[in-house]
């Protein structure tokens, strides 16, 4: 299937200037540096959550993609971008490049080699660094020789690189890592680098709705923008602030709470399962999972074996191997009888208002009132993007509209779901990147439309 330039990165540093990062993807901070507790691969995410990237000189993974009207292009082994009526903006020039993301694309030179253009093709950091990132609150946090510094927007340096570590500035705030004495001290700086408060921390995570997760003498705490303690440093476990809901506790069980207030909402039996969604918040309790609301109600009992984020006001829950679907009350839309085969991930929420589901090895879609619209007829499926769905039967890929009517014939040997209008289909061993009207528009080999 597609594949981003961001799954074939490398990061280019020792594991010991991993403290201060954003651990988003961690169901919560505990007394250890978070470095200690998860793998390798969780960490990289992690330093992606970021927005810093490094390129990796084995693979490029550069695939041609089509972001907020612009494409990649290629010529041999160098690439550009062009605008969807044609223009190129810029020639195909670099080795390597990822795709826009809010107006602006990573580009490299070579390996080592890494600046920053934004839609227009005008290089606004030079390709000199070893890691840029998408810029934030009038910063783009650079990276050279495992150090980290700042530039302005115009790429011109503000704080050269001296950090062990360092994050994008978010309330106007960023935090960095230095080494003092025998260990790594992290601390908030200003735009220009400045010192904001007189105490340092063993660990700490950015700013995020006006707060910060820091850490001393092996306990947490909450931290406001003028670095006063809202929740006192004295927890060994400590999720990072949520649309300011967070838990803490110990390793026997976790709270909620909810900023400013310091006190707790729920008793410290809980842990967290899945993050804030539409009002909802999965926990687990015993062994079985259900979910609070924002005041620390249980609203729906932990009775679940596994639950999944809401989505338009409905979830995937599961009980045994029989899978269904509730609302945010907890009443059942769709009475718990599928054996949807993965995880409750990103495969079974909806999308286009239609979700997946599985019975007997076969899938079909059911609506928001949990009425199954698409029959479940299909060996293999995929969920909808650009009112399309890639399902596979009798041996071969085809694309089918919101109706369950076929769109694109069966005939593709693989076929991906669309992303920012774009899809990859092979026929014949052969890869052809579509629209969602079915054109060809790359690798085409004189192949004009699909329909």
């Amino acid at each position: 299937m597609i594949k981003i330039l961001r799954s074939r990165l490398t990061l280019r540093f020792k594991t010991k200037h991993l403290s201060c990062l954003p651990i988003s993807l961690s169901p919560y901070l505990t007394s250890h540096f978070i470095l200690l507790l998860f793998p390798f691969s969780l960490l990289t995410s992690a330093l992606h959550a970021q927005n810093i990237v490094y390129q990796s000189n084995t693979s490029c993974g550069c695939d041609i993609r089509y972001v907020d009207g612009i494409e990649t292009i290629r010529d041999d082994t160098l690439y550009g971008f062009r605008r969807i009526d044609g223009t190129v903006i810029v020639p195909p020039s670099y080795r390597y490049v990822d795709e826009f993301n809010n107006g602006y694309c990573r580009v490299w030179l070579d390996y080592g080699q890494c600046g920053l253009i934004d839609t227009t093709g005008r290089l606004l950091v030079p390709c000199i660094y070893d890691g840029v990132s998408i810029p934030s609150e009038g910063r783009i946090l650079v990276a050279k020789g495992n150090l980290y510094g700042y530039t302005d927007l115009q790429g011109r340096p503000v704080i050269p690189p001296r950090y062990l570590n360092a994050s994008p500035f978010a309330c106007h705030r960023a935090v960095v890592a230095l080494h003092e004495t025998d260990s790594l001290q992290c601390l908030f700086i200003d735009t220009l680098g400045h010192p904001l408060y007189s105490d340092t921390f063993q660990n700490a995570t950015p700013f995020s709705f006006g707060y910060a997760a820091v850490m001393k003498n092996r306990h947490w705490g909450i931290i406001d923008t003028l670095g006063h303690q809202i929740i006192p440093l004295i927890y060994s476990h400590l999720s990072v602030p949520n649309q300011y809901t967070f838990f803490a506790g110990d390793a026997n069980g976790l709270s909620l709470f909810h900023l400013p207030d310091s006190q707790p909402l729920t008793p410290f039996i809980y842990q967290p399962v899945t993050t804030l969604s539409e009002g909802r918040i999965g926990v687990s309790h015993n062994g079985k999972q259900g979910f609070l609301d924002t005041l620390g109600r249980l609203v729906i009992p932990c009775i679940y074996d596994e639950i999944g984020l809401f989505r338009h006001g409905r979830a995937f829950v599961r009980i045994d191997t029989l899978c269904g679907i509730i609302d945010t009350s907890g009443r059942t839309i769709l009475p718990l009888q599928y054996h949807n085969a993965t995880p409750l991930g990103d495969k079974y929420v909806y999308h286009d208002s239609l979700a997946l589901i599985e019975q007997n090895h076969h899938l079909g879609y059911v609506d928001l009132q949990g009425n199954i619209v698409i029959p479940l007829q299909f060996d293999k499926a995929y969920h909808f993007s650009n009112g399309l769905a890639p399902v596979y039967l009798q041996g071969h890929w085809g694309y089918i509209d919101t109706n369950g009517n076929p769109y694109l014939p069966f005939i593709f040997d693989i076929a991906s779901p669309f992303e920012h209008s774009r899809a990859e289909v092979y026929l014949h061993g052969h890869q052809h990147i579509i629209d969602p009207q079915g054109h060809c528009v790359r690798n085409c080999n004189g192949i004009i439309s699909f329909r």
